[in-house]
């Protein structure tokens, strides 16, 4: 991969001036071979399978990151998913199982395994149904698990089963980690169409298509292209979308590089560069900022799905031009917690839950990092992710849901999460009744777009 001085250049005023990131490099390992009928014999294969493969991670990539110049904020595991080792297993042994996970993330020193994962939009197997009942504690007692639950695809339409247990599961993990606000649910992401290569936490697992053990990579950059759009005030549209696109090229080619030089370090092969803008919580380093640049005095406002649909679409075409290895959710994060303007838009009154969910049409994710009030029933929690399934059935695209009740809080208190997670605006939920919706069971079926043979 070659790249010019004056791309060097440019990528140092970025990370100088601009909050360029690589935001992470997950390492993804099969843990298939680490099955045995002996629950702890399997803990202690899945154990020693991780930490050997990743013993290097965190220092390769912090190695990385200082001779290039260009900060590594985070080091994650994805495995196999977690239910597909617990077929023998009690659910005591399911949250055994999450502790071994967290062990080994402690010892190597990376912020977040994920694969605590189930994929159910069919139906739920022995071992689904052990890591459903398990998940609550498992992420209640852990800190560095994460877990997600695929519900739906545009194939096998929405296991409304599994999206009424998965109302439940939240609600109670909410509860058991009350004195934090709730925070086991920023642990846990609901999916329709999810993908094997997602490196962003928490909905990272590794996919019965992927190879022993891969790289992926991840970029931040919300900053960088509300900089160069700065630039450009009087540009119309076209123009718009052209700034972004060229700065997603630029963000997309450092990324990569970095990326393949730690799987090359590693011995592993690169697997894939997620295009998605990820903000934080810094100064300037917002996506709802970038659309405001574009043309809405607040994000939130009418015109707020046509930029997001505009700045979506330009990352992408840009980020695929740098790339040949295109993966994961590419495009943009909306998470409230961790965007500035998103919370300046609900605390202003233009941005709702209901307009969050309209921009999940056009966007990467769904429904990401929102807290709402504590009193929020669990159907109605199954009902909001039954809407964000319904989407990216609907539009055979990946949607998910990561929501936080807060126990003991109402609607327009402000909680705080902390480090990336920041901190969220509390918002209120639809004061009808979905429970007779929910309680039907069964399964939506697929839509007429999933016979596409």
């Amino acid at each position: 991969m070659n790249i010019a001085f004056s791309e060097m250049q440019e990528t140092i005023r970025m990370v100088q001036m601009e909050s360029l990131d690589i935001r992470t490099v997950t390492m993804g390992i099969n843990l298939r071979d680490c099955i045995d009928r002996d629950a702890k014999t399997m803990m202690d294969n899945v154990y020693q399978k991780i930490t050997s493969y990743a013993e290097q991670l965190t220092t390769v990539a912090e190695e990385t990151a200082n001779s290039y110049g260009i900060p590594i904020i985070n080091k994650r595991i994805s495995i196999t998913p977690a239910a597909e080792l617990l077929g023998n297993a009690t659910t005591e042994e399911a949250v055994q199982f999450a502790k071994t996970l967290d062990k080994a993330a402690e010892d190597l020193g990376v912020d977040f395994i994920g694969g605590y994962s189930a994929l159910v939009h069919k139906g739920i197997s022995k071992g689904d149904q052990t890591l459903l009942d398990a998940l609550p504690e498992a992420l209640s007692t852990t800190d560095r698990v994460c877990g997600s639950i695929s519900v739906a695809t545009t194939r096998t339409g929405i296991n409304m089963d599994a999206v009424k247990q998965m109302g439940e599961i939240i609600k109670k993990s909410a509860e058991l980690t009350s004195e934090q606000n709730g925070i086991a649910c920023a642990k846990l992401v609901v999916f329709s169409n999810p993908v094997e290569d997602n490196p962003f936490m928490a909905g990272a697992f590794h996919g019965a298509g992927e190879s022993e053990a891969v790289i992926n990579v991840g970029v931040s950059g919300p900053g960088v292209v509300l900089n160069a759009l700065k630039k450009h005030p009087d540009a119309d549209l076209g123009e718009v979308a052209d700034v972004i696109k060229k700065t997603a090229f630029k963000i997309t080619r450092a990324g990569e590089l970095l990326g393949r030089v730690v799987a090359d370090r590693l011995n592993l092969p690169f697997g894939i560069m997620d295009l998605s803008l990820a903000p934080t919580n810094a100064m300037n380093d917002s996506v709802a900022e970038i659309l405001e640049e574009i043309g809405l005095e607040r994000v939130g406002t009418h015109g707020t799905i046509a930029a997001l649909a505009l700045m979506n679409d330009a990352v992408k075409k840009g980020g695929a031009m740098a790339s040949s290895y295109v993966g994961g959710l590419s495009g943009a994060f909306i998470p409230v917690s961790e965007d500035n303007g998103m919370i300046r838009g609900i605390m202003d009154d233009s941005l709702s839950l209901d307009k969050l969910e309209a921009m999940t049409c056009v966007c990467s994710v769904g429904l990401d990092m929102i807290a709402v009030t504590g009193d929020v029933t669990p159907s109605a929690l199954s009902a909001m992710i039954a809407d964000e399934a319904a989407i990216g059935m609907i539009n055979k695209k990946t949607t998910a849901v990561r929501v936080i009740p807060v126990p003991g809080k109402n609607e327009g208190d402000v909680v705080e999460f902390g480090g990336l997670l920041g901190r969220a605006p509390v918002m209120g939920v639809n004061a009808y009744s979905s429970d007779k919706l929910v309680n039907r069971g069964g399964r939506i079926p697929a839509p007429l777009q999933s016979l596409i043979n």
